[in-house]
């Protein structure tokens, strides 16, 4: 009966979620009374140790979240969204498009969906909308590109996921960028055909505002965001430069000094957010992976994951199939696909070699999806921030999305997924 009491208590945590409850407090909550259930209370606290103190995930995450922090105070991450602003703005004919992957871009840089969508949807959107397009359409345009995060090495996903799979996180990435990219190019070319079709990418008549066209670009400050990445990405591809010891860490640092020497901004106020901002990691999002370790510890007690391996070993596809349209479900109605995504990958990924896939694989097709869902869902923090810059509904803001990011949650199961 224990497998059975499980599934109840993932159903009464997927409606808490839903309701939008603390994440972390539902999370643990379950996972313990799981473990309690199975007479093993303690491997619930065992395991919310062991999440406290995993090295790679917290030096990762919290790292960039610091950097993240230390752009925001520079503005570096302002310049940097400028500057693709002003090359966006002379793509009059795929304008849509254009600001899709270029807020797809941006967000690699700035892994936050609400900060990105923040950033680019205040420069970005009134420019579509001074073009004539209709002010829905703008704001889903920004909206449809805040799953870059996917392949950010900053993603709490890719993070985990390479942890898990004893790679390095770059690797991890490189498993979906092509899936990724597509998926992006789709939801970007939807939209902008569904907007010819309804005649929304023309002749709507807006106040033009001269102030974001009047801000001056430093180059070098908007180069500044993306350096971490580059030197990631050599680190990780280039064999000479193999040896340099190139990590999440250590490129967000050198990063974070790049700035403090570009901008000239006071050291003590730099070192002030980059601590503030890993502090802000540790508590939201290591937070959230401790909570779903508990989790799925508590469905290891149970039974419940021996039940799901057992149904599924065989079934090519059910679990791909589970890691796309599960964290996307969760995450359209509860606006938030990190929870579900976490839990998932936490509990499931580990076997994915049951099933025909590798850890990277499957690990991140859940972080892809979940990404997805949010990009279409009308209570993402994200969807709300888009919809009030451009003052309209976040429903249609979703609605225009959906037909996009379903289809590439199709084409994302089919690359990545069997």
């Amino acid at each position: 009966m224990l497998p059975w009491i499980g599934v109840l208590i993932v159903a009464l945590t997927i409606y808490a979620i839903l309701k939008r409850y603390e994440t972390r407090l539902v999370l643990f909550t379950a996972g313990l009374l799981m473990a309690i259930i199975s007479l093993q209370p303690m491997k619930a606290f065992a395991q919310f140790q062991s999440s406290m103190t995993n090295a790679g995930l917290i030096s990762a995450i919290c790292s960039v979240m610091g950097f993240a922090y230390v752009m925001k105070l520079t503005k570096c991450d302002l310049h940097l969204v400028h500057l693709v602003a002003k090359g966006v703005a002379k793509l009059r004919p795929i304008l849509i498009p254009a600001t899709t992957m270029a807020t797809f871009l941006i967000n690699i840089a700035l892994p936050s969906a609400a900060g990105c969508s923040a950033a680019v949807g205040a420069v970005l959107i009134p420019v579509l909308m001074a073009a004539g397009i209709h002010p829905a359409v703008a704001a889903a345009a920004v909206l449809a590109g805040t799953f870059g995060s996917v392949l950010s090495p900053g993603s709490s996903h890719a993070v985990m996921v390479a942890d898990m799979a004893g790679i390095s996180v770059v690797e991890a990435i490189q498993s979906v960028t092509v899936t990724t990219v597509i998926c992006g190019l789709i939801g970007a070319v939807m939209l902008a055909v569904l907007a010819i079709i309804r005649k929304e990418d023309r002749g709507y008549q807006a106040e033009v505002d001269d102030n974001a066209s009047n801000f001056q670009v430093n180059p070098l400050y908007a180069l500044v965001p993306i350096v971490p990445l580059v030197l990631l990405v050599l680190g990780a591809t280039v064999p000479a430069m193999k040896d340099w010891g190139l990590t999440v860490p250590a490129c967000m640092v050198i990063g974070t000094i790049l700035a403090l020497l570009v901008t000239r901004t006071n050291p003590a106020e730099v070192s002030k957010s980059f601590f503030d901002g890993m502090g802000k990691a540790y508590g939201d999002i290591i937070g959230i992976i401790i909570a779903a370790g508990v989790f799925a510890a508590g469905l290891s007690q149970v039974g419940l994951i021996d039940l799901l391996l057992n149904a599924a070993t065989g079934a090519k596809g059910a679990i791909g199939a589970a890691g796309t349209w599960g964290p996307m479900l969760v995450a359209i109605l509860s606006g938030s696909g990190d929870a579900a995504t976490l839990a998932f990958n936490q509990a499931v990924t580990p076997f994915a070699a049951n099933f025909g896939l590798t850890i990277p694989k499957l690990g991140m097709l859940a972080s892809l999806a979940g990404s997805l869902g949010r990009s279409m869902s009308p209570v993402a923090g994200a969807a709300i921030i888009v919809a009030g810059i451009a003052k309209v509904n976040p429903i249609e803001v979703a609605k225009r999305n959906a037909p996009g990011m379903i289809l590439a949650s199709i084409v994302a199961f089919l690359l990545q997924g069997i």
